[in-house]
């Protein structure tokens, strides 16, 4: 949800137009995580009224970044876009509401004052907002939006205007601010007292910070600035102090390291300081598709990392060391191209993404099985594989398509490894409080890695002592770096907010990790080899399925005006229902309903009539026969069902209104052939309907909120 981003041109001109459109291009590439409203913040023009010279002007618009950038236009006069800022910073946001609906004041950045003197961008939520707010309602502070995000700018404004304005630093500043905050955040702050300097900080939600420079870079491993500053809370008294006598700031006096800025001018001094004085330029941003057309060179923040540039120069502090941690932050070099990221001749980025698959899933085995030797290796997991082997189960845990990729695979998995496989939605498992022990091996599925529910079960695992392994398609999310182990399925950027490709590349890695784990098994050689052969010639299998692109269209135009779908089949490929209806729900805004074939007569037999349109996947596996018995129901109450079979199925085909007929492959592969049928069949839907495909309402793709 909701994407950041921010630009610092350090002794690299730029004229504020130029500045703006980095802005606002940075904002195009994040829109899918976020597009109900947007906005900036910029350096305004200098006047006589600013005794400082220092203002932010704040341009703000609600709907998607294209009516920002119209907005900015408009403003051309009152900007002065020729003028050029030879050192300048500034803030981006574009925004998916969980406080507030889309409004332009409920839009980022938000500010301090009516004078600007605080602006922050913000991603994630604060749990503890209503109490922060109600106490600086009583100190005479104003809101004036219904987000969570305002108390932020208003704290700043409030510790800054009650400590030693001329003294604090800004980095100081924001560790102060971010004592009081409970919740998820990523947070970007511009301030006119602190011109040409950036403080950004993240805990629970991701921020990456690029870096550009003519010159090469004086120092590719940052060492961390630890700073052990004294806790004070906004709502509670301290120990020792009087009731009500120090609020906010504590003691009266200021602590020595926090006097006068010290520790921060020391660490700009160093010869080791990212930037090194001389020009650059830096991008700060929710994901690395917004920086990677500017520069390669990226430093993934941590959670309560406090990164500030001042003067040009980069620096990294926390507040206090933790046992174990690292101590430095490298400078990482991106491997994604620019290309990678663009929609080329598709009409939209999902589109591109499902015929996308034949080489995404090769990039997902790529290095990982010889097929000539049916040996398959996961290097992420090697070094935990005796300890997986010992476990008493496994606990596949994720949301939405996640869940669906872990529903696919369970079958197989118990099969392969022999184990009891437990599947839960992260939400649920975590309202449950499920037991959790020391012999389990628990993986975490997240296509961004950020997903706010799956990381959270991943730290109540870690707790109780389990194995964590991280299934994710983005390096250095917080998942990849949270887990024990795992593997980077590798399936590319992928921008649509309905997820295609990585739910067949998540299929593919988990299918591979139970190839791994029963490598040692004889009983399961032929089976193995099976499904490794399967897997190899899966690519070209995809290529046939996406073929019939031009007859799911032709399907799609007789349903797209219908109110509801099922979506129908059973064993491997009741996953597939389930990730198919989702993907119709997710954005055509019909009615779907992925069912068990097996609880046909349980209850959803009562919907069946002529009128009801229904899909059924009834492939040549074990459960053919059973699948054949639901289809006669169907029938007999006059349903006019949609089939996926196998190619040549006579029997099957004689009782189907309509059939798309699917390449066969080995049966626990069969369902990543069905899906994307049923991707592409959304996906006519939703342009027939007349529906942005990419950005569903309500939607975002990353959900790093609860």
């Amino acid at each position: 949800m909701c994407g950041i981003f921010a630009y610092l041109n350090y002794q690299v001109p730029r004229t504020r137009k130029e500045i703006l459109e980095t802005l606002v291009k940075g904002l195009q590439r994040l829109e899918y995580r976020g597009y109900d409203s947007a906005g900036v913040a910029v350096d305004g023009p200098k006047n006589n009224k600013d005794n400082n010279n220092n203002s932010i002007t704040l341009i703000k618009k609600r709907g998607k970044v294209k009516n920002l950038d119209e907005e900015l236009y408009k403003k051309d006069s009152d900007l002065d876009l020729d003028a050029v800022l030879g050192t300048h910073f500034g803030l981006a946001h574009t925004r998916w509401a969980t406080h507030g609906e889309p409004s332009a004041v409920n839009c980022h950045p938000h500010r301090s004052d009516k004078d600007n003197e605080f602006v922050v961008v913000h991603n994630g939520i604060i749990t503890n907002y209503k109490e922060l707010k109600k106490y600086l309602n009583s100190k005479g502070y104003e809101f004036e939006s219904e987000t969570d995000t305002e108390v932020i700018p208003k704290l700043t404004k409030y510790v800054y205007d009650n400590r030693e304005r001329d003294t604090i630093s800004f980095s100081t500043l924001v560790e102060r601010v971010i004592q009081q905050l409970e919740g998820a955040f990523a947070l970007v702050f511009k301030s006119r007292h602190f011109p040409g300097e950036a403080v950004a900080t993240r805990r629970g939600s991701p921020l990456l910070i690029g870096v550009r420079s003519e010159s090469e870079l004086s120092a590719e491993h940052i060492p961390i600035q630890y700073n052990s500053a004294p806790y004070y809370s906004v709502l509670r008294d301290h120990p020792g102090t009087p009731q009500g006598a120090e609020g906010l700031m504590g003691p009266t006096e200021p602590t020595a390291l926090f006097k006068e800025g010290v520790q921060e001018k020391n660490i700009h001094n160093r010869p080791d300081a990212v930037g090194g004085g001389k020009a650059v330029e830096y991008y700060f941003a929710s994901d690395a598709s917004a920086i990677i057309e500017h520069t390669n060179k990226v430093l993934y923040m941590e959670d309560d990392d406090v990164a500030i540039v001042t003067n040009g120069k980069l620096s990294i502090h926390r507040l206090n060391r933790q046992a174990g941690e690292d101590p430095v932050r490298l400078i990482k070099t991106l491997q994604m191209e620019l290309q990678q990221i663009m929609k080329g001749n598709f009409e939209a980025f999902m589109q591109k993404e499902i015929f996308e698959q034949p080489e995404s899933v090769v990039n997902t085995m790529r290095g990982r099985i010889v097929f000539d030797t049916d040996t398959v290796v996961l290097g992420g997991l090697k070094d935990h594989l005796k300890e997986i082997k010992r476990c008493r189960r496994l606990i596949m845990i994720g949301c939405g398509t996640s869940f669906h990729a872990a529903v696919a695979t369970r079958q197989i998995l118990e099969e392969l490894t022999e184990l009891p496989v437990m599947v839960e939605l992260a939400s649920d498992f975590l309202d449950r409080n499920t037991p959790v022990f020391r012999d389990d091996v628990c993986f975490f599925i997240s296509q961004s890695g950020e997903t706010a529910d799956t990381l959270m079960a991943l730290r109540y695992c870690k707790e109780r002592g389990a194995l964590t392994v991280g299934i994710t398609n983005t390096v250095g999310s917080s998942i990849s770096r949270d887990t024990d182990c795992g593997v980077h399925i590798n399936a590319g950027p992928e921008i649509g907010v309905a997820s295609t490709k990585a739910y067949t590349s998540q299929f593919v890695s988990l299918v591979m990790f139970g190839l791994m784990v029963s490598e040692d098994r004889v009983s399961l050689q032929k089976r193995r080899g099976e499904i490794i052969q399967g897997l190899k010639d899966l690519p070209e299998l995809i290529k046939k399925v996406l073929a019939l692109d031009n007859k799911i269209k032709a399907i799609a135009d007789e349903l797209y005006e219908q109110r509801s779908l099922l979506v129908m089949g059973r064993g491997f490929n009741y996953a597939t229902c389930l990730e198919g209806a989702l993907k119709i729900k997710e954005i055509t805004y019909m009615h779907s309903e992925g069912i068990l074939a097996g609880e046909l007569k349980h209850g959803p037999l009562a919907l069946i009539d002529k009128h009801m349109p229904v899909i059924m996947i009834i492939m040549r596996d074990a459960c053919y026969q059973k699948c054949q018995n639901a289809l006669e129901q169907v029938t007999a109450r006059s349903g006019r069902p949609i089939i996926l079979c196998c190619q040549d199925d006579v029997e099957i085909t004689k009782n189907a209104y309509k059939t798309i007929e699917l390449p066969h492959t080995v049966d626990c592969l069969q369902g990543i052939l069905s899906v994307i049928p049923l991707q592409l069949m959304s996906f006519h839907l939703a342009v027939l309907r007349g529906y942005d495909v990419d950005c569903p309402r309500n939607l975002a793709k990353s959900v790093t909120v609860e």
